[in-house]
Order: structure tokens, then sequence, then C-alpha cells
């Protein structure tokens, strides 16, 4: 088989496989492409996190704790019945949540595939107060119910597939210039350019969708703006440039949450 053959089959099998694996992300209908099963991502998640919790040092401020729970047992209640009502398939009904507070000076959240939810004491002097921790989980927790941890790994392999392509077919080029230059060069080209405006757009879909959740669950969403002014503040200006950061800038996200915060206030009231 020549060489053009050979690309061209591996081309149409790929947009085949791909076109049966996409599917939208919840509430906003984004096109998002799944090639990882879910299910081994919760396995692996649900490992992890045991595993985190023998390493980390658990905090023992049981009043901060019950409180994280008491907003994840409302988020958790308030998604289910929206769900419900809208007659949509619910993205959490394979959940197995739970909740750890971990003591550290990290300003860091997150959740895991599958409901696994941490959350960092030195956070706590940027959240203030309820809502703006039920700001920073409901946040945490789109990400989960959004999935875009199989879409960051079904990406992934896409992405490595498709360099491995590449230098194949040309002759080792891209291998020889990292070979070269000492540093991996399609992968620097490929975060900036590809993963890292890629996971950008996953974080504001995450923070579009952590508003909502937390609204719908009966939290002060006006605290979101707030959040990010304190954040901003932390940092002094020691963000990187927005192209070089999986995140949107501070200001980027302040801007949008501005933008969204009547819309979800009124189309998206408490249902618990």
């Amino acid at each position: 088989m020549n060489r053009r053959k050979f690309i061209n089959l591996i081309g149409c099998s790929c947009l085949s496989f791909g076109l049966h694996s996409c599917t939208s992300a919840p509430i906003t209908d984004r096109k998002q492409l799944k090639l990882i099963p879910e299910s081994k991502l919760n396995a692996q998640a649900a490992a992890i996190y045991e595993k985190v919790k023998e390493k980390e040092k658990l905090s023992d401020d049981l009043k901060t704790l019950n409180e994280i729970k008491e907003i994840g047992k409302k988020i958790e209640t308030s998604v289910n019945a929206y769900f419900e009502r809208e007659n949509l398939t619910n993205p959490t009904s394979n959940f197995n949540w739970e909740y750890i507070l971990i003591e550290s000076k990290q300003k860091n959240a997150w959740c895991m595939p599958g409901g696994k939810i941490a959350v960092y004491t030195g956070i706590l002097d940027i959240t203030k107060n309820t809502n703006g921790l039920a700001a920073v989980m409901g946040h945490e927790i789109a990400h989960a119910v959004a999935k875009h941890s199989v879409e960051r790994a079904s990406r992934g392999v896409l992405l490595q597939t498709g360099t491995s392509l590449i230098d194949i077919f040309s002759g080792g080029a891209l291998s020889q210039i990292n070979r070269s230059t000492g540093m991996d060069t399609v992968g620097l080209i490929s975060s900036i350019g590809i993963m890292n405006p890629f996971n950008r757009k996953q974080e504001s879909e995450a923070d579009y969708l952590g508003m909502i959740f937390s609204s719908l669950s009966g939290y002060d969403i006006r605290e979101t703006e707030k959040i990010w002014e304190r954040m901003k503040e932390a940092n002094k200006g020691k963000e990187p440039p927005q192209f070089m950061s999986t995140h949107p800038s501070s200001s980027n996200r302040i801007k949008n949450i501005q933008q969204w915060l009547n819309e979800i206030i009124i189309k998206y009231p408490p249902i618990i």
C-alpha cells in the first residue's frame, strides 16, 4: 500500500470513529469528542482519590467539612432535579459523590470524574463565605458533569496519534527537531495552539455551568464575580499570558460572569 492510500485509510477510519463518538455537553450543547470510556476514567479517579486521602493531611475542621458536604448535597439534588424536570439524561446518575477537606495553603479545589471532590483550606481565604464556597464547588462539579476529563483524554489520544502519523510521513522530521532543540517542540506547539485554547473553553464552560448549578441550589451567584476579584488580587499580576495558560485570565472571567449573571438568575432560579 502506498503512502497516500495509507493516509487516506487512517484519516477515514479516524473520522468514522470520531463521528460515532461525538456527543454534546449538557445545557450548553457544545459538541464533544469522547473516545475514552467514562467508566474507565471514573474507576481510575476513585483509585487515585483513595491515594490522595492517604497521602494528604485531611483537615480536622469538621464545621467547614460539613458545610462542604451540605453545599455538595444541595448541588447533587438540584442537578438531579433539573435534568429530571427537563426530561434529559442525568450526567451524574453514575456518580459516587464524596467530599474531603485538605489542610494546605494551596488555593485549590477539584472534582474528579465520578464526583470525587477535594477542597483545600487555602482557598477558604478566597471564598470567604458560603456563597463563595458554593461558587467554587459549582465550578469544579461542572467539570465532572460536563465530562471534561473524558473529553481531554480523548483529545489527547487523537492528538498523539496525529502527531505520530505526521512524524512518520515527514520521515522523522519532527523527532529530529526535538533532538536538535532538546525540547518537546511538537508538544509545546500543540499545547499552546490546540490543547490550551481547548482547555480554556472548558474552563469558561465550567464557569457558566457552575453558576447555573449554584443558582439552582439556592446560592447567591453574585458572589462569583467577587471571588475572581479576590483571586486576581491574590495573584498580584502573576498570571501568565492567556495564550500560555489553560485558564482564562481573571479579567476575562469577570467580564464573562458579568454578562451571564442576570440571564442565569432569571432562567435558572432555585429548584430545591
